[in-house]
């Protein structure tokens, strides 16, 4: 049987800084992806969180269409279409479920199965769908989906993560570091 991996969708398959030039236009910023040093962007910038809020929401389908892939993310994924399950699970409201859906297509990723769940809380998502191991950027997720679940997660690295990490929870700097690992656990599996 197919190993099933779960994997997040924005900061993970889509380049982690895919917001800030938005955010920079919109709010009159000159941020980089350096400059975000917590998940929590209202606790990083100087805007109120319902204006940002309000404002995300408003920006999202258009955020979402036009987010690049991260560097790598195409051509392993590719690789692994044949040989895994990739279900993607993703903090997205499932109103942007066509959105999204487009998004694959245009960028020519094939997926089994897409989960979009509305909340950060993807412990449940990945017990439900039965999920071997996980990728994720978002580091409060993946130490809960790690601990809660006993599987390993891949952590792509970004400045708003970097808080210690348990064992279990794999941090990679790119896909080719994440498909590197996944080739000796597979390895190690067999």
């Amino acid at each position: 049987m197919k190993k099933r991996f779960g994997i997040d969708i924005d900061g993970t398959i889509t380049h982690p800084n895919s917001l800030i030039p938005y955010i920079n236009e919109a709010f009159q910023l000159q941020l980089t992806l350096d400059d975000i040093i917590e998940y929590e962007l209202t606790n990083v910038i100087d805007v109120p969180p319902k204006e940002f809020y309000d404002w995300f929401i408003k920006s999202e389908p258009k955020i979402y269409t036009e987010s690049p892939l991260a560097p790598g993310a195409k051509e392993v994924l590719s690789k692994w279409k044949e040989q895994f399950q990739l279900y993607f699970i993703s903090a997205r409201s499932s109103n942007l479920m066509e959105v999204t859906e487009n998004w694959f297509t245009q960028n020519d990723l094939l997926y089994h199965h897409i989960e979009l769940i509305g909340s950060h809380h993807k412990v449940d998502a990945a017990r439900k769908y039965n999920v071997d191991l996980f990728m994720e950027d978002k580091h409060d997720n993946a130490v809960m989906i790690h601990e809660e679940l006993n599987i390993p997660v891949i952590l792509f690295d970004t400045p708003y993560n970097r808080l210690p990490i348990p064992d279990g929870v794999i941090r990679v700097k790119n896909w080719e570091e994440a498909e590197a690992w996944v080739n000796h656990w597979i390895h190690n599996e067999n």
